[in-house]
């Protein structure tokens, strides 16, 4: 399921105006049944806001540092350096063994 750019921004709004209402005081707690609920339902829409476009730039050093290579999770390709690492929108870094054993094949240009 794809959002759209809007949808994406209005998710971000709702967000942080919870935040900040929660921070503020102004939201009412609830019973845990009724949390568990509400966090079941939005499970798949945290899913599809999660994605790893927002690497910074500071885990990516970290992660060539450690000689991490960065999995793009729906190619199956990974990236020891590159264009793409850790850009891909749905990815994350793992040693190679990891990725090997895990199925993933390497990039043939990097």
């Amino acid at each position: 399921m794809r959002l759209t750019k809007a949808t994406k921004q209005a998710v971000a709004l709702v967000l942080f105006l919870g935040v900040a209402l929660a921070a503020a005081g102004a939201v009412p707690k609830v019973n845990s049944s009724a949390s568990q609920a509400s966090a079941a339902g939005s499970a798949p829409l945290a899913k599809a806001s999660s994605s790893n476009a927002a690497v910074s730039p500071a885990d990516i050093a970290a992660a060539k540092a450690s000689h991490k290579v960065w999995v793009n999770l729906d190619s199956g390709i990974y990236h020891k350096g590159g264009r793409w690492y850790g850009k891909t929108k749905n990815g994350k870094f793992m040693t190679a063994d990891e990725a090997k054993k895990a199925g993933y094949k390497a990039a043939k240009r990097d």
